[in-house]
């Protein structure tokens, strides 16, 4: 298989051939579900705290008595079933939202939406991505000759005026190979790649 390298005016060039086993596989949508429900579930942080029926103040003495009047008996007006009363099941802190995804799930997930972005042209290849200095309107512009607004821009290595560039961007993030996941791959309309992160990613994947 081959991807086209785009140059920085946004016209395709050269070509660089890449593994079909990384760049052509199925699409195995199951699969892809899975692990990117694994990914938003284990960056959650369980801080909500709710309270039960105990822990909400007030509701000590009886509201009404026992029989005789004609109403639902009631011990207490924090009862889950009155207003301002606690949960039946609350949410604590210490609930566990983890799921575990394993290297062979994680690597075919990797190789399944990599292969689809190539299929939906939603990838573009590039020799290298850099900006000289740490300006957002330097990288805008380059954006825009790519036709790439919402884009997440994986290199080889860390670029730290890059970085810098991306970061007031809503709809750009810049990762290096061993930091991109699944979520972050599907999340952008499109995904450039520079020529090493395709080889790295390669390696990783084949």
């Amino acid at each position: 298989m081959k991807l086209n390298i785009v140059n920085e005016a946004g016209s395709a060039g050269a070509e660089i051939q890449v593994s079909d086993a990384v760049f052509g596989a199925a699409f195995n949508e199951p699969l892809v579900h899975q692990v990117v429900i694994a990914y938003q579930a284990n960056a959650r942080q369980g801080t909500r705290k709710q309270k039960t029926r105990s822990e909400v103040r007030g509701g000590g003495r009886k509201p009404w008595r026992q029989k005789g009047t004609g109403q639902a008996r009631a011990g207490t007006i924090r009862s889950p079933l009155w207003r301002g009363g606690g949960k039946i099941f609350p949410s604590t802190p210490d609930e566990n939202f983890t799921q575990k995804v394993n290297r062979k799930m994680h690597r075919g997930a990797l190789r399944a939406i990599l292969s689809e972005l190539a299929r939906q042209n939603r990838l573009v290849a590039v020799n290298e991505f850099k900006v000289e200095q740490p300006k957002t309107q330097a990288l805008v512009e380059k954006l825009s000759k790519l036709n790439a607004a919402d884009v997440l821009i994986v290199t080889d290595g860390a670029d730290a005026n890059l970085l810098l560039a991306a970061r007031n961007l809503p709809k750009v993030d810049v990762c290096t190979v061993g930091a991109a996941d699944p979520l972050s791959l599907i999340r952008h309309e499109k995904v450039i790649m520079t020529s090493g992160a395709v080889k790295k990613f390669e390696e990783l994947l084949a």
